[in-house]
């Protein structure tokens, strides 16, 4: 099969497309013919390999990648499945999280993995996994956002806030969204009652206050974010806002942790969803949206698997709208 492999860590130039060994299934585990993939800051990461601290907790690799495919977001058909797998069949149309995404077969576990929604396309559907699982966890979990709440969602044409707005929206919140100039439009025809160009209005210069804000960019410093929110309001930071290559997020996690305990308001970190976690049911819950005609997702740009390396860097350089997504023949 072909496959996007990575021998070492670095830019994405390091990606190369090569023949590699088709995977199969074991015990638990479906295989999945990929029709497209999606592409997330989460990848890039893992290309580079930093954070560094995140090697030594041996998800990443050490030295190299521990996975010599890159990629996690997937949707496609069962090819097969291995013992004890119920509910998938050969055939059948699946999106979810597939390590070794960018390649043309791809094993996973079937907890994994959830049925795609019928009206969706492979491009469509391979945007879903990471991202709007994300903002799932992002607004439902840990912001509690509820009907009548006035909701910022900083990075709102991006994959994660995209997703964000439209969930925002269908809990009944005010949203207001914070975007670049090209994408204001579409994130008004999200849900968001109210958008902002942040190349000329800067949010945390307003004197609007917020029950809850989504910052998906952590492009300003965490006193001005707070004053952006009510007394008892929630800040929601994906990522922890840092790009430091050898602690990433974790800095800011711990600076956000430390005020969160002196204040009333609710300062908390989400990491990008992952495997980890019960990933299966917030999928569920995703594609019951889709299905229900209340969460659309948004296909930004497309490349070809032989372009992966231009899909990946076009993500780390920071400006995508909507999702990137790899289409495999």
């Amino acid at each position: 099969m072909k496959a996007v492999v990575q021998e070492r860590f670095g830019p994405p130039d390091t990606l190369r497309l090569r023949e590699a060994e088709r995977p199969r299934a074991g015990s638990g585990e479906v295989l999945v013919r990929v029709r497209a993939a999606a592409v997330n800051p989460y990848d890039w990461h893992m290309v580079r390999g930093d954070p560094y601290a995140a090697r030594l907790l041996g998800g990443v690799g050490l030295t190299r990648p521990k996975r010599p495919v890159a990629g996690i977001d997937a949707a496609g058909v069962v090819e097969g499945t291995g013992a004890g797998v119920r509910g998938f069949l050969p055939g059948d149309p699946v999106l979810g999280f597939c390590p070794g995404a960018f390649a043309e077969y791809a094993c996973t576990s079937a907890d994994l993995l959830v049925a795609k929604p019928a009206g969706l396309t492979f491009e469509q559907a391979a945007a879903v996994p990471m991202a709007a699982v994300t903002a799932l966890r992002g607004v439902r979990t840990v912001g509690r956002v509820r009907a009548g709440q006035r909701v910022l969602v900083n990075g709102a044409g991006g994959g994660v806030g995209t997703f964000a707005v439209q969930i925002a929206a269908v809990l009944g919140a005010e949203v207001t969204g914070v975007c670049s100039a090209h994408n204001t439009g579409l994130v008004r025809s999200l849900g968001a009652a109210h958008v902002l160009d942040y190349a000329l209005e800067d949010f945390t210069d307003r004197r609007e206050r917020y029950d809850v804000v989504l910052d998906n960019v952590g492009n300003h410093p965490l006193g001005r974010l707070r004053r952006t929110l009510t007394p008892a309001g929630a800040l929601v930071a994906n990522g922890g806002g840092s790009p430091g290559r050898v602690f990433g997020a974790i800095g800011a996690m711990l600076a956000l942790a430390a005020v969160n305990a002196v204040t009333r308001q609710r300062l908390r970190p989400i990491l990008p969803a992952t495997p980890d976690g019960p990933a299966r049911r917030d999928l569920l819950a995703v594609t019951s949206l889709v299905e229900a005609g209340r969460l659309t997702p948004v296909v930004g740009r497309t490349y070809t698997l032989a372009d992966t390396a231009r899909a990946v860097r076009h993500v780390e350089d920071g400006h995508a709208g909507g999702k990137t997504v790899i289409t495999v023949p």
